[in-house]
């Protein structure tokens, strides 16, 4: 596909008040897409994520990844002057994207029914980690409370051993994911009606969302689900395998046209005709044995030796690639272009990771590196008609 660096968002007016992953990330793709998006930030300290690892020179690269492509300026939202800038950069916001606790912006006189009073068109968006009220709302929750809280802990991990958490930070990417989704159905809605609304998203909704599949077992059979290390509790065979050479690969050929050209390629067709491995539903009763005679041929291969195999039977097979041999992959590197190079001032060139999205005519483009702290408080405040003089005390004050 021929994709041109375009952009889909053009004109739209963000305010990110997101901090750590979920609401900056979320920020960010809008911003990828071409969205004016401007960080709004403590004075003095910033974003929670400046301070987290991994840094470079003293600088987060942590929050370079989540906050690329957009402006920042500092404001002071819990005093008068800070209130008051910020309710004339509301007027002119499309989205506003914010993740607090559920109650903090009510305190701060910025509730959604507040902001709407002041700018009835805006999409007003909330990510927190149990949704906006009920029993659970007050609680604090991050990235691994969401996975525990949601069950998706509850099915990770080596089979009979400890649940694990997954190892990046996946609920605060779904609910980042989520987030757009609903803002870009919010800014369609908008565009035939004229009504602004409040979208509310959980990072323990979003993770249980992403167990559909597992919770239907649940709701089909009764049947608890529980970590299975790398088999599937749907389909057999599936599983990561061990080769010669002391690494592993993932096989899956649970469906039967999978599982006849798998049996062929190890040189077993007699499995095709044992009654213990002649549907998936048997195959997924007798699953150890079935992996123990898989494992005992996979041994036998290289591991590129037995890809290869697999590959041209056209079977769904991968080595377990570590961070690094991603990256220098060529194919994600330079032909999905799944890292960008972004420029600061003090560290140079920083890579950080892509957009998995592709678009023919508005593909999304990281466009700049994050913003310093306040970085663009003259510029923007200017705009909203403030002198140099009052920028230059708003500062000294601490409200900027």
């Amino acid at each position: 596909m021929i994709i041109k660096n375009e952009s889909a968002l053009d004109g739209l007016k963000v305010l990110d008040l997101g901090r750590m992953i979920a609401a900056p990330f979320a920020a960010a793709i809008l911003a990828d897409m071409g969205a004016d998006v401007i960080k709004v930030e403590m004075p003095g300290m910033g974003d929670l994520s400046r301070s987290m690892l991994p840094k470079d020179k003293g600088i987060s690269t942590y929050y370079e990844v989540f906050n690329r492509s957009k402006r920042g300026i500092t404001l002071n939202l819990k005093s008068e002057a800070g209130k008051m800038a910020f309710g004339k950069l509301l007027r002119f916001t499309d989205v506003l994207i914010e993740n607090f606790r559920p109650g903090v912006m009510h305190r701060m006189g910025f509730s959604y029914e507040e902001v709407k009073k002041i700018n009835p068109k805006i999409i007003y968006t909330s990510i927190s980690g149990y949704g906006q009220d009920g029993a659970y709302a007050d609680r604090a929750c991050f990235d691994p409370i969401a996975q525990a809280m949601s069950g998706l802990m509850s099915v990770t991990g080596e089979n009979c051993g400890e649940s694990v958490r997954c190892g990046a930070s996946i609920a605060d990417v779904l609910g980042g994911q989520n987030a757009v989704i609903a803002i870009l159905a919010a800014l369609e809605y908008r565009r035939k009606t004229g009504k602004g609304q409040q979208i509310d998203i959980a990072l323990v909704d979003s993770c249980i969302s992403a167990l559909s599949s597992v919770n239907q077992l649940y709701f089909t059979n009764k049947k608890v689900p529980t970590h299975r290390g790398n088999s599937f509790e749907a389909s057999a065979p599936g599983n990561s395998y061990h080769t010669r050479d002391g690494s592993s690969v993932v096989v899956l050929a649970g469906q039967n046209s999978e599982w006849s050209k798998l049996a062929q390629v190890l040189g077993h067709e007699e499995w095709l005709k044992m009654p213990e491995f002649a549907e998936v539903d048997s195959r997924v009763k007798n699953r150890k044995y079935l992996d123990s005679l898989i494992s005992a041929e996979t041994i036998k291969y290289e591991r590129d030796e037995l890809i290869g195999l697999l590959l041209k039977a056209k079977l769904p097979v991968a080595p377990i690639l570590s961070v690094d041999q991603v990256a220098n992959d060529p194919y994600f590197r330079d032909t999905r272009h799944m890292y960008s190079v972004v420029k600061h001032p003090v560290l140079g060139k920083v890579m950080i990771t892509n957009q998995p999205i592709k678009m023919s005519e508005t593909n999304p483009y990281v466009r700049s590196g994050a913003p310093l702290l306040g970085e663009n408080n003259i510029d923007l405040y200017s705009k909203l008609g403030y002198k140099r003089n009052e920028i230059e005390k708003m500062k000294e004050n601490g409200e900027i």
